[in-house]
């Protein structure tokens, strides 16, 4: 299979789909790859590493697009790549298609093969693509959140480990999935007061139990959320339904009982947000201020330390893209059950039943897509 690997282009995406290495493995199982040049120069890797493991640097990305049977990317398809995709290519990339009608209907009118990274789904319940990206968002967000709680930055001035005689500072965090469970590590270690909030009673007793003593579990109701937001220095969104719109759980309304200085940062943001006044930001420009309260939004929050973000995603992609290049796409999700829940859209009909109900566009069973003509 020739498989293409274009130049990200969204705003501050300095990440690659596939290093070095990873391009190495799939030549060597017979696999040609043509990659944009300086594609990989954000995360570290120059077009001569490339070459050197049989990878063909190409000026355009236009040829790629044409060109591969498959195309990798890490963020969607951007307004000026969506002529560029066409029937019956797969493209394997992280899509979030609930949080952008118009992406979606481009990938179904372009009849393109979407495979989303973060649908892939273990019988576990496990997100093998996501959790990566959702490690480091989840331990960037206190970081973050930490930078912009300074005076200097329009927070409160707060120091989240505090000093002995001070309180140390609270950080809220909504969900107890990998990215809460990521922020509310770092947090801890920090030594801030930590409340973590889930609707999923097991997952808080797991968290009790293996969390240090400084971070406390709380059921999550809109009544409880309203009352820890009043003492919160610093909160993070870190709700996931997969592949579906994340629910909004902090209103517009809710800004009123914060504290100005307070920080938001909604990692949930490229899924729609779970704070209702969040809207998508750069690393460039990371913040606004609503009601006194300091939103941060940046939409791709890995994409800030490329090197370590890059490697962490080809380990957890390349065995799924290894089976979709030698088996073909049909073939590869009709053996794998984690890979089918992937696909999102394919010849033009959705295929994942969270993108149709974000949308109420009509869904069409994954298995009548891979059970259509000659499976490839």
């Amino acid at each position: 299979m020739l498989i293409g690997i274009p130049k990200e282009i969204k705003a501050d995406e300095y990440r690659v789909a596939v290093t070095p290495a990873g391009a190495e493995m799939l030549i060597r199982s017979g696999h040609q790859v043509i990659i944009e040049r300086g594609a990989g120069l954000g995360s570290g890797f120059t077009d001569d590493y490339y070459e050197k493991v049989g990878a063909r640097p190409i000026d355009s990305a236009a040829d790629i697009w044409s060109a591969a049977e498959m195309i990798m990317k890490v963020k969607e398809p951007t307004l000026p790549e969506w002529p560029r995709m066409k029937s019956g290519q797969v493209i394997f990339t992280y899509f979030h298609f609930a949080a952008s009608h118009e992406l979606t209907r481009a990938v179904i009118d372009s009849g393109a093969v979407a495979i989303a990274y973060e649908t892939v789904e273990l019988p576990t319940g496990q997100l093998p693509l996501l959790t990566p990206m959702s490690e480091i968002a989840g331990r960037m967000a206190v970081q973050e959140g930490a930078k912009y709680l300074e005076r200097p930055q329009g927070g409160l001035g707060v120091l989240l480990g505090g000093v002995p005689g001070v309180l140390p500072g609270k950080v809220l965090i909504l969900g107890g999935g990998v990215v809460g469970t990521n922020a509310a590590k770092v947090a801890a270690g920090l030594g801030a007061r930590v409340a973590i909030m889930d609707i999923d009673l097991e997952r808080l007793r797991y968290l009790d139990d293996v969390m240090p003593a400084n971070v406390h579990t709380l059921f999550s109701t809109r009544y409880a959320i309203r009352k820890q937001v009043e003492d919160a220095d610093v909160i993070i969104g870190a709700v996931l339904i997969p592949g579906a719109k994340a629910p909004s759980l902090i209103t517009e309304g809710d800004l009123a009982l914060m504290r100005p200085g307070t920080v938001i940062v909604d990692v949930a943001v490229d899924q729609g947000g779970c704070v209702e006044t969040i809207r998508p930001t750069t690393h460039h420009d990371p913040v606004y201020t609503v009601s006194g309260v300091i939103h941060y939004g940046v939409a791709n929050m890995p994409g800030g330390v490329p090197r370590t973000s890059t490697l962490a995603l080809t380990n957890a992609t390349l065995p799924y893209a290894m089976a979709l290049a030698g088996k073909g796409w049909k073939r590869a999700c009709a053996a794998d059950p984690a890979l089918k829940k992937g696909v999102n859209i394919a010849g033009g009909h959705v295929t994942y039943a969270g993108v149709a109900e974000a949308f109420g566009l009509p869904c069409k069973s994954v298995d009548d897509v891979l059970l259509g003509p000659a499976l490839a």
